[in-house]
């Protein structure tokens, strides 16, 4: 990613908090909140790893092939998944965004993305568009959020799902003006 480091190093930790945090909610009894846990976690860790400043490191050519790979794969299981699932729907957006990152990204010298006079293009303005309408709706169901009966573990608080996946929201709308 391409900009200043501070605010570049900033999406790093906070995506990759995410992940971890995802990780410890795939230990939740509910199957399909382990699922769709891994997926959140893949896609946090993965969105550190790209969010690393180019000031700092700039990734192997080769890098941004395994990317789209690994978010191709994630998104082909997002769409199986979205057979029984509206929430992986939001899935697969996420992870075609990331490959179409990963792809723009290759695709330009030095692995820093620029659209140059031509503007944003279509695709990057309906991704921004996407998540800029994910990050709201997010919000607004974040608060409030009534408390469960009794002790619940860390992989079960539905507040801290959504938090996670505000976080991400924004980190992705992020990535997205970057480019």
């Amino acid at each position: 990613m391409h900009g200043p480091v501070s605010p570049g190093w900033l999406l790093v930790v906070v995506c990759a908090a995410t992940g971890a945090y995802c990780l410890l909610r795939m230990r939740s009894s509910d199957e399909e909140q382990r699922r769709a846990a891994g997926g959140e976690a893949l896609m946090g860790f993965g969105m550190a790893a790209m969010a690393v400043p180019a000031a700092v490191f700039t990734p192997p050519s080769w890098a941004w092939s395994c990317y789209a790979a690994v978010f191709g794969a994630a998104a082909l299981r997002a769409l199986w998944a979205a057979r029984t699932s509206a929430h992986h729907v939001h899935h697969l957006v996420g992870s075609s965004a990331m490959v179409y990152m990963a792809v723009v990204m290759a695709a330009s010298p030095g692995g820093h993305a620029g659209h140059g006079d031509a503007g944003v293009p279509l695709l990057t303005g309906a991704l921004l568009l996407y998540f800029a309408v994910y990050v709201l709706r997010s919000g607004v169901r974040l608060v409030p959020v009534a408390a469960g009966s009794g002790a619940v573990g860390w992989g079960d608080r539905p507040e801290l799902a959504r938090a996670c996946r505000l976080s991400m929201g924004i980190a992705m709308v992020t990535m997205l003006l970057a480019m």
